[in-house]
């Protein structure tokens, strides 16, 4: 299986300078908990992600008022990547040794088309992998 068959396709994308409530608007309208964040709309590379956590943990929980806030100061800059083409096996791998929970599918230009999720893994893959996948990503977390 690759991961064009269990991706987000055509995700909603931000640009560095919006302002955070506009992006957190835009994870409610898609009902999502992460925006990547493009370097314009055009090309739709992807320079960061956002997530909500980013948005506690970067601004609210640092004592920041989030209104005065662009996703550039909150954002994962250290965007892991793969194509439509890689196996799924090969993402739960990345995301498992990147310690991450999502990750962006670019196509052959470079252009943010997709996102994997863990809740992707999940719906698509044994019990067993998503147990492993789900472990090996917390383990930043607990450890």
């Amino acid at each position: 299986m690759n991961v064009q068959e269990i991706m987000t396709k055509d995700p909603a994308c931000c640009l560095a300078g919006d302002d955070l409530q506009s992006v957190a608007q835009k994870m409610v309208d898609n009902d999502c908990g992460c925006i990547p964040v493009v370097e314009d709309l055009e090309s739709k590379k992807p320079v960061g992600i956002v997530t909500d956590r980013d948005m506690c943990v970067r601004a609210i929980a640092e004592g920041k008022n989030p209104l005065d806030l662009t996703a550039d100061d909150v954002m994962t800059k250290n965007v892991v990547t793969v194509e439509p083409e890689t196996s799924v096996e090969e993402c739960c791998n990345l995301m498992e040794n990147n310690q991450i929970r999502r990750i962006a599918v670019v196509d052959a230009k470079g252009a943010c088309c997709g996102i994997v999720a863990q809740a992707d893994i999940a719906a698509n893959a044994s019990g067993n992998k998503t147990a492993e996948v789900v472990q090996e990503v917390s383990k930043a977390a607990i450890g």
